[in-house]
């Protein structure tokens, strides 16, 4: 014990005697909290819209009067002319085209349905997607107000009821996207700096011929490790206790569920990252072999997270290759403690797969640095 424990005192020292090794612990996480939270914006603003109004009717004019209103759009161009329009989107001027053609009031009246053209520029699928659903939000409103408004005083207001919906959302009542996001990159910078960091500093050990002269002293190869990796973990369990005090005062971060919870969860995560780290180490000789490793699996690890889109929504292969990807427990259960208030019971499946996964890969890294060295 005394020897892990000098050991230990040891590694603290060089690590923050290292000048690179600071900031990467410090002062990058901060910045990509803060960075990159509101980079990673699942909202969409200023969509620039062209109007191709061919009807110039009352209905058209409110139709039209709903997109400017919108905070979400910004008409670019106004015009009867659809080449005109097409110009524009194939110049990247316009992100969607709305065209009203001629007849448009008449056929509302008459036959109580009509045609509405859009055309979206669909080079970003993801942001396809989203000016789709504005469009379609905006298009049922106008619908809705038509038919109550409109086709009821034709009626005399017989028959027809006006239907109130009041959503109720749950966890995230106002659709914040920094409190879904915040939460995500919190968990890639903990597994950055537990993966990433854990494996430099073995490979840089090994690169400066520190490793063989440890091997011919007493230290036994467990006790080497438990210092190696044990100071990581503790420094990436303070990133996350660092990470949700920066999220509760810059965002205003709910913490619904236990801290303590979340904290014993993560304490079993960081023992499956840092066993990545060890076993990358010992198959690469320098840091720039690491480091290309490393990308490899961090770009896929973040990836198939579901911190960009929900798991459930991959495909079936997907989703069973994602088994083996820890970051994906960490992603939803970090989420489910602190926005849902879940208990031990309801992550109970995810704690057990990672403690079995922190097993098995530390053996498997432990067992290999042995051949390696």
């Amino acid at each position: 014990m005394r020897i892990i424990i000098t050991l230990l005192s040891k590694e603290f020292k060089q690590i923050f005697r290292n000048r690179f090794m600071l900031p990467v612990i410090f002062v990058v996480p901060v910045i990509q909290m803060i960075v990159l939270t509101y980079a990673a914006s699942l909202e969409m603003k200023d969509i620039k819209m062209a109007v191709v109004d061919q009807e110039l009717s009352q209905a058209s004019r409110l139709l039209v009067s709903k997109f400017s209103g919108s905070p979400f759009f910004r008409i670019e161009l106004n015009t009867n002319s659809y080449e005109e329009a097409l110009r524009l989107l194939k110049r990247d001027g316009a992100d969607v085209i709305l065209h009203i053609q001629h007849g448009f009031e008449k056929r509302l009246y008459s036959e109580k349905e009509t045609d509405l053209q859009l055309v979206v520029n669909a080079i970003n699928a993801t942001e396809a997607g989203l000016v789709y659903a504005y469009c379609t939000r905006i298009v049922s409103g106008y619908n809705n107000q038509i038919r109550t408004e409109w086709f009821a005083m034709e009626s005399g207001g017989g028959g027809m009821t006006s239907l109130e919906i009041i959503p109720k959302l749950w966890y995230n009542p106002q659709l914040d996207y920094k409190i879904y996001m915040f939460s995500g990159i919190l968990v890639i910078i903990v597994t950055l700096i537990g993966m990433m960091l854990t494996a430099l500093n073995l490979v840089r050990e090994k690169e400066m011929g520190t490793t063989e002269q440890i091997n011919v002293t007493p230290i036994r190869k467990y006790q080497f490790i438990i210092a190696k990796l044990l100071p990581f973990w503790v420094i990436a369990l303070f990133e996350l206790a660092f990470g949700l005090l920066v999220g509760r005062l810059l965002y205003d971060l709910p913490m619904v569920g236990n801290l303590g919870l979340l904290f014993l969860f993560a304490c079993v995560y960081l023992f499956v990252v840092l066993g990545f780290g060890l076993f990358l180490s010992t198959i690469s000789h320098t840091q720039q072999q690491m480091m290309f490793i490393a990308f490899f699996f961090m770009i896929t690890f973040i990836l198939m997270s579901g911190v960009f889109t929900p798991v459930e929504s991959m495909p079936d292969w997907a989703q069973r290759v994602n088994l083996l990807n820890p970051a994906a427990y960490f992603m939803k259960v970090i989420r489910m403690i602190l926005l849902k208030g879940s208990e031990f019971r309801d992550i109970s499946r995810e704690f057990f797969s990672l403690l079995l996964y922190a097993v098995l890969i530390l053996s498997l890294a432990v067992t290999n640095y042995r051949k390696t060295t």
